[in-house]
This record gives structure tokens, sequence and C-alpha cells, in this order.
């Protein structure tokens, strides 16, 4: 082992304070950790996730299928998840005392249900190590540094002119324009930032009446040829939320963006039925029971509200017979349930969980070590990389994975 090596890392969010206990459990301390955070406190897009439970990760452990979940980042994450995973995750915090729970649709929390948890956890770990914070300070610039000729660790430069020199620094800073800035100027390219996850604001339209019900099993695209989204949809007094539509949000980050967020999109509220089998299915029952009363089938789990929107989208009468009803007002009724057309007029916002597309060039960096191609020592972390989830916990787990291949890699670099 050389001397050591004074690290500064730069963000004190999820990945930056996970990437120093990681590194210093790497370097079993022999090293010198600082964290340096811009803003008065440490982790706090952690405190507001899952609104205030921290959705700390995902139970899905296998990693082809993880991977899956990222709409940018899925190929260089498939390798990275072999190294660190969401197993890996809950052992983390196991062993610290934290314990994870499942709920229904894979999200795991705490068994406290509050964010806290996470955040004293991390503060313990970094206290009883001796890792110090340094609140409010803005970084300026990151410069090569060059002893006897060579170019030999980095210049920071900080807000009020002060420089210091560190052996390597990690930029663990999320979406953050100004780093994003500073690593343009070492050489990286930037993949131009657009925003992900948000809910979808609809041209005015009866079917906001329904605002707080949810429809169970829906896929969404946008037309004509976007990547159907599946899952439930829960309807607004601006539009659609939940988790279809935020996965559609996240898929389709820049195809919304350079359409300026005005799109048509098309809805099947019985995802897995087509139109055709829908039809042929009441055309049955009109023959078979014409008395009976029509009525949607119970597997899919329609609220009854949304129903009679639904045959109001139909113009049929609610609680007519299917003796009643025609051949055409029965094939209008199967377009409505899998084809109905909405149009999206701007983004919402997915409560204060802002996630951004876009970042350092996933090319310009070394997926094995999480450090650059361009300038040794320089290591990258999180979201300031163009890698992002959809809502989950899956951009968080992306934060552990990448802070522990980047502690890996730094050990790789300082070790004789």
């Amino acid at each position: 082992m050389q001397k050591k090596p004074k690290i500064a890392i730069i963000g004190a969010g999820a990945s930056g304070c996970f990437a120093a206990l990681q590194i210093f459990e790497e370097l079993q301390g022999l090293c010198e950790i600082q964290i340096f955070e811009k803003s008065k406190e440490p982790l706090s897009k952690l405190r507001i996730s899952g609104g205030g439970r921290c959705n700390v990760t995902h139970n899905l452990f296998d990693p082809e299928l993880l991977s899956e979940k990222y709409p940018r980042g899925n190929k260089e994450l498939r390798w990275a998840f072999e190294s660190f995973a969401p197993k890996d995750t809950i052992l983390w915090f196991q062993k610290r005392g934290v314990t994870l729970k499942a709920e229904a649709d894979g999200r795991m929390f705490p068994t406290t249900d509050s964010s806290d948890t996470i955040i004293q956890c991390f503060l313990t770990e970094l206290k009883t190590k001796k890792i110090p914070i340094h609140f409010e300070q803005g970084l300026v610039g990151i410069y090569s540094s060059q002893v006897s000729g060579q170019t030999k660790g980095f210049r920071v430069l900080w807000e009020g002119g002060v420089e210091e020199h560190f052996d390597i620094v990690v930029l663990a800073t999320g979406s953050n324009r100004k780093i994003w800035s500073i690593a343009e100027k070492l050489g990286h390219k930037i993949i131009t930032p657009v925003p992900s996850l948000f809910t979808l604001t609809l041209e005015n339209t009866d079917l906001m009446e329904l605002t707080g019900l949810v429809v169970p099993n829906c896929e969404i695209k946008v037309l004509p040829k976007g990547k159907p989204q599946k899952g439930p949809l829960l309807i607004t007094h601006w539009g659609l939320s939940g988790p279809c539509a935020l996965r559609l949000s996240a898929w389709e980050a820049r195809t919304l963006f350079e359409a300026d967020y005005k799109v048509d999109l098309s809805v099947n509220w019985v995802f897995g039925k087509q139109t055709q089998s829908i039809e042929e299915d009441y055309l049955s029952k009109k023959e078979k029971t014409p008395a009976d009363k029509l009525a949607p089938d119970p597997e899919w789990k329609l609220p009854s509200r949304f129903w009679d929107w639904i045959l109001k989208e139909s113009k049929i009468q609610i609680n007519k017979r299917y003796s009643d009803i025609s051949k055409s007002e029965i094939r209008v009724l199967s377009l409505s349930l899998t084809q109905t057309k909405l149009r999206m007029v701007a983004k919402g916002v997915f409560k204060e969980e802002f996630v951004t597309a876009g970042g350092v060039s996933r090319k310009d960096i070394q997926f094995q070590t999480m450090e650059s191609k361009l300038c040794p020592g320089l290591f990258f972390t999180g979201e300031v990389i163009d890698v992002d989830g959809i809502t989950g916990g899956f951009n968080f787990q992306n934060a552990w994975t990448t802070a522990t291949i980047a502690a890996r890699g730094i050990r790789k670099t300082t070790v004789t």
C-alpha cells in the first residue's frame, strides 16, 4: 500500500455516503476520506423517498430482469448487478441493524417505515469511521495536478478561492448541471439531461372526474409506435399517475421531451385483452344470456365508477341488457376498453422524487471500476452518470451498486 490516499467525495447523497463507507471498508481504513456537500444537509433525496419511508431497493434478484428496469444503462448494469445486487444491499443494512421488508409490488422499505432509520444508519457509520461531511462547500473546478512533470491527482477549487489536492475524486452529485459542466471541461461527453419519472397532464377530459380511482391492469403507449408500459394507472385531477404512467415517462423521456410533452396516448384499460377477443366475448353473451345486464369481466377488477365512464364514452346507457346492445355498440365498447385515445399536453411532477435521464456518457466510464477513461483517479457513481431506473427502488440500487464498484476500483488503483 502506498501512502494513505486522500479522497474527495463530491456529494453527500445516497451514492456519495455509501461510496465513502464502501471505500473505507475496501481500504481497511488506510485512507483519508472527506465528503463535500453543496447544501446544508445530507441525504435529502433519500429522506423524501417513498413518501418519507425510503424505498431502499427492490426484491428483484435476477440480474437480467433487474437490469431491464433501467431505460438507460441496462447493458452496463447487467454486469454490475453480478457484483452488487439487492441481496447485497439487504445484507449490508442487516449487518448494521436495519431490517428491510418487501411489499406486494416488490418495493423494499425499512421495517420502521421511516427514512430516518436509513439516514441515521449512514450518519452513525460515517461518525464511527471518522469520515467528515463538509456542508455548504460549492465546487468550482477540478484540475489535473502536475507533480514532477507527471499528472498525479487533482487540484480541487472550492467557492471562496480555497484549493486542495486530492489523489482521488468521486463525483456523486446526482443531477447537477454545474458538475456536468466541470466534467465536460475535463473532456467527458454529457448526454443532454431531460426529466424522467413524472406524471402525465392530459387535455381536459371528463376522465379526470374520476380523480383518485386506480385501474389495476393497464397498458399505455405513445402513438403511433411507442413501447407499451404495463401496470396500475391512477386517475388524477390533472391526468394520469401511478406505476404505469411513471414507467412510460421514464422509457419515453426523450421522445416526450422532443415533442414538448404534447403527444397522443393510447390506453388499454384491460391489459392482456385485445379488441377482437372482447368483442367476440360480448357477442357470445348477447347470444347466450340476452336477459343479463351488460357488465365487465370480474377478472378486470374495474371500479364501478370507471365502468360507468367507459359506457358513457361508448355512448351506451347504464344497465342495458345484452339483448338491447347492438353489434356496433359492442364494437365501440371493445375499442373504448382497449384503445382509448387521450391527449397529453404537459408533464406533471411525481412528488419530489426528481430523476433525470442524461449525464456523463457511459462510454466515458469503465463500468468494471466506475473510473473515468479520460481522467485516471476520477470516479463516478449514481445519477451523475447517464443511468436511470423506473420507480420502485431501482435508482437507489444503482447508487449502491455503482458506489460499491467504485470503492473496489479505488482499492485496485491504490494497491501496489
